[in-house]
């Protein structure tokens, strides 16, 4: 199965003066320095509770078998959470179709449905191939247009779970991690190193705010990966100095 891994492009740290100055975010960290307030912490060597890694496939993939003069269609596609699953299904789903059974999985949340099929041999054998194919974030819709041959209930499990594994075994995934937010206040001076830092650790969504009350400082808001925030903070620290205060989300 072909993997990539998901990055974003990094910032050119010459335009930073461009950047908006007025993100929800960057206003929340620098009212947090002034007034001292717990909704956001000193980063420490921790990282995130929520930090982690998935693999899911990076696009709409479809994989067609006849079984038993059955024709079953199996079609997988990246979903983020369950609106995004049952809008999928709408989009892919054949009215005229005799099924269309699917199943999905986001995160620790996952449903499936038989779609009139007998209990259990379509929707379970689907996200049961989900499981086995260690993709997450990712929706699988079988559509069955009935040949005329009964498969019975074994037969029912088999086809189901097959195409749909052969269905995501032929996707191309990648892997995505997951960001901590993070700001740091940091004085004019230091900015010009401290962009440099950013851009070796591909950081997202960097953003300023010059009103944190404290002449001469400004708060940086940006994303990193979350197996990066410690790396990234002695890195600045060693090149801009010891001095600076970060914070996460």
């Amino acid at each position: 199965m072909p993997v990539a891994i998901a990055s974003a492009a990094a910032p050119n740290f010459r335009y930073f003066k461009t950047l908006n100055l007025n993100t929800r975010f960057s206003s929340s960290l620098c009212a947090i320095a002034r007034d001292k307030k717990d909704m956001f912490t000193t980063v420490s060597s921790s990282s995130s509770g929520n930090a982690g890694a998935y693999t899911t496939i990076k696009e709409i993939v479809r994989f067609e078998k006849e079984i038993k003069k059955s024709k079953f269609i199996a079609i997988a596609g990246p979903v983020t959470n369950e609106q995004s699953a049952f809008s999928f299904l709408s989009q892919v789903r054949e009215p005229r179709a005799t099924h269309n059974c699917w199943a999905y999985q986001v995160g620790d949340q996952f449903r499936s449905n038989d779609d009139g099929e007998p209990s259990g041999t379509a929707g379970k054998p689907i996200h049961s191939a989900i499981v086995s194919s260690g993709i997450d974030r990712v929706m699988v819709v079988v559509i069955r247009y009935f040949g005329g041959i009964k498969l019975g209930t074994g037969g029912l499990v088999r086809a189901y779970g097959g195409v749909a594994s052969e269905c995501l075994k032929s996707a191309q995934t990648c892997v995505v991690k997951s960001k901590v937010p993070m700001g740091v206040e940091v004085p004019f001076n230091l900015l010009g190193a401290l962009y440099h830092q950013m851009q070796s650790f591909h950081v997202e969504d960097i953003k300023q705010d010059y009103d944190c009350g404290k002449d001469g400082i400004t708060m940086v808001t940006f994303k990193v990966d979350f197996d990066r925030v410690e790396k990234l903070e002695d890195a600045i620290k060693s090149n801009c100095s010891r001095e600076l205060i970060f914070y996460k989300q």
